[in-house]
């Protein structure tokens, strides 16, 4: 590990002490992140598999009922049923937050109350396997929206948690360790500073002596 190009001084391994410190406390947090969101992440995916299949059991229902109202009804007739509609429904989007993640919440939007509306056409000259394909898939709308607003937020925090994962395995296996190195490589300099101060120290030491016993012989 390639140790930071720094001074090796007391005030800079202070510095990068309370840096490593910082890393630390930083890492801890990004791991908790970490693990809180891949906990939802995996209640979401659970979520969205059961609804997945759910409302793919459905459309074949609906399919099934639509291909019941065509073997009883013409397809001219079935289809000038459906050209035109008496309610238009939208999606009104909005967005929550999960662990720093915005996610959308979806919700269906009808500009009629009566229920009735849904049907396109009137009762006279339309058969009852008709009006059952409408209402079922009419009933699956709301399960389809849900579906689309689990699938984009499984999208969005899977990003967000690969995100999470790099930034812990850099702090985890580079910034740390290279801090703690380098600490290391200032402590074990000063050490060595310290022992050659104290080395001049006890020659000058012996020198004064020394001149200090010659000049009293001297005497």
């Amino acid at each position: 590990m390639a140790i930071m190009n720094v001074n090796p001084t007391r005030m800079q391994m202070t510095k990068l002490k309370k840096q490593l410190q910082t890393a630390r406390r930083g890492h801890k947090m990004l791991k908790d992140k970490r693990d809180e969101l891949m906990r939802q992440f995996i209640e979401l995916v659970q979520e969205n598999k059961r609804l997945r299949d759910q409302v793919e059991e459905k459309l074949r229902s609906c399919g099934a009922a639509f291909t019941n109202a065509g073997a009883v009804m013409s397809r001219e007739a079935l289809e000038s049923s459906l050209m035109s509609s008496k309610q238009q429904t939208g999606v009104e989007i909005g967005q929550k937050n999960i662990m720093s993640v915005d996610v959308p919440v979806f919700s269906a939007v009808s500009e009629s109350s009566d229920e009735n509306d849904i049907f396109p056409y009137g009762f006279a000259f339309t058969s009852f396997e008709l009006d059952d394909a409408v209402m079922s898939l009419n009933d699956l709308l709301p399960e389809l929206i849900r579906l689309a607003e689990i699938e984009k937020s499984c999208e969005l925090m899977a990003a967000e948690i690969e995100k999470t994962r790099r930034r812990v395995n850099s702090l985890e296996h580079v910034m740390i360790p290279r801090y703690e190195e380098t600490i290391k490589y200032i402590s074990m300099k000063l050490e060595e500073n310290d022992r050659s101060s104290r080395t001049r120290l006890m020659k000058v030491k012996d020198m004064l002596l020394e001149k200090a016993h010659h000049y009293s012989e001297k005497k």
